[in-house]
């Protein structure tokens, strides 16, 4: 099999594509929402379907990236040609998402929906192709664990960027809609040159084993819903990224109106993603030891614990601060992992099947990442909404609060209970190595 060592330096041109994406996507699930309702001036209720309506819608979209990039062969591979093709329609899209044109709220509205689908359109484009490149640099799982951890690194890192410099750069550069559209400007110039980066630096290595030549749609499709491991994964990383879309988006309006200072978003994304780091820095021999399944289980109980601790006092910002750090470190091992057992079901379905098929996998994964945070998002708007918030006012009602702290303290118990549910299911890492083992038998017989 192909499990020859990654050298530092392809782990981390790999990892640097996350911070590439992230320069965008974290932008827009921490601060579209407002953007939208505070700056647009749209309703909450219209965010809301807004968001979900369009990644749900663009979730489909994923697929059709997959069925392209299996038909994909060029000399660079048939995934790392797609970071080339797409790394400037991704920052020209990412420039135009925090642009206002102020054609009034029906004009603003449909500004909104066009270049809110543009954007996931084409994130789908580079997304997919670089979440199969971890399946085709190799198929040691160590490896594969160790190149997501380098990637959800980056992406952290560049969540800490985001979440940090935003609110400070656009009252730099003069707030209002010159602020937003000229600091996304320079974030996605940024963004263009990460990926190039990161398609100069990576390799493609592994090729099928059980069939060579190139399987029909149908057959593809058959074998992927016949792979049970990739089912279970792609409903947990829908769940998963809910958990993500609703924590980004109420983060702003948690800090605006129950700690009752906006800028304290860039502090709570500070704490929420310095325990990611250096979690990521410890957790690889856990998963070692333990596997990936195991050790997300383990977190996911801390971040439940964590939750609960903003019981005490919700309007506490050294509570909310502690309990951030701590609900954060418990999701380490299951972002460290995620995307490392997508890969694993890669050859879990050319071993079930006898079809590889990389480029279906990952777009249902990127299908779990987009309807997540779509309804993710979406569930920001209608219950900030169903609690009467409004944007225009400089005082919310009670119910209003009541609806961000629900979303804050209590939604995220009730999702990690779901994810915990579903990895009691999950057992490929115990099958793995015969997996591994039979695939090499077969190659060999091939040879």
């Amino acid at each position: 099999m192909e499990t020859v060592k990654i050298s530092f330096k392809e782990k981390l041109g790999y990892g640097v594509g996350d911070l590439a994406s992230n320069f965008i996507w974290a932008g827009a699930s921490t601060f579209l929402a407002f953007f939208y309702t505070d700056v647009v001036g749209l309703t909450a209720a219209a965010v809301g379907t807004l968001l979900l309506v369009a990644r749900v819608l663009d979730a489909f979209v994923d697929i059709g990236v997959g069925m392209l990039i299996e038909k994909t062969k060029t000399r660079y591979g048939k995934a790392r040609p797609w970071l080339l093709w797409m790394a400037f329609p991704f920052g020209f899209a990412g420039f135009l998402l925090f642009t206002n044109p102020g054609w009034g709220e029906v004009g603003s509205l449909i500004f909104a929906y066009c270049t809110y689908l543009i954007v996931n359109i084409v994130y789908s484009g580079i997304n997919v192709p670089y979440g199969v490149l971890n399946s085709r640099i190799t198929q040691d799982p160590y490896d594969r664990s160790v190149l997501n951890i380098f990637r959800m690194f980056f992406a952290v890192v560049a969540t800490i960027i985001v979440n940090m410099l935003t609110m400070p750069l656009v009252k730099t550069f003069g707030g209002g809609n010159t602020g937003w559209a000229t600091t996304y400007g320079l974030f996605s110039g940024i963004a263009v040159i990460l990926f190039l980066v990161c398609f100069m630096n990576t390799k493609e290595r592994v090729q099928p084993t059980v069939v060579r030549k190139e399987v029909d749609m149908k057959r593809g499709f058959k074998a992927l819903f016949r792979n049970k491991y990739w089912k279970q994964l792609v409903l947990l990383m829908v769940i998963f990224y809910i958990n993500g879309g609703v924590n980004a988006g109420v983060s702003i309006y948690y800090a605006q109106n129950v700690l009752n200072d906006a800028e304290l978003v860039g502090a709570l994304g500070l704490a929420g993603m310095v325990p990611v780091l250096i979690g990521f820095f410890l957790i690889a021999p856990f998963i070692k030891r333990f596997g990936k399944r195991n050790v997300s289980i383990a977190g996911l109980v801390i971040s439940m614990i964590g939750s609960c601790l903003l019981i005490i006092d919700p309007t506490s910002l050294a509570i909310v601060i502690i309990s951030t750090v701590i609900k954060s470190f418990g999701f380490v091992p299951l972002s460290a992992t995620l995307f490392a057992m997508l890969a694993d079901t890669v050859d879990y379905g050319e071993w079930k099947n006898g079809i590889r098929s990389e480029g279906l996998i990952y777009s249902g994964g990127s299908f779990g990442l987009k309807a997540g945070s779509g309804i993710g998002a979406g569930l920001v708007g209608w219950i900030l909404a169903a609690g009467g918030y409004a944007g225009s006012q400089a005082q919310q009602t009670e119910s209003a609060i009541a609806s961000i702290q629900f979303m804050f303290i209590y939604l995220p118990i009730i999702l990690c209970c779901c994810m915990i549910g579903i990895l009691m299911f999950y057992k490929l890492d115990r099958e793995f190595p015969r997996v591994l083992a039979d695939l090499e038998v077969i190659k060999n017989m091939k040879v």
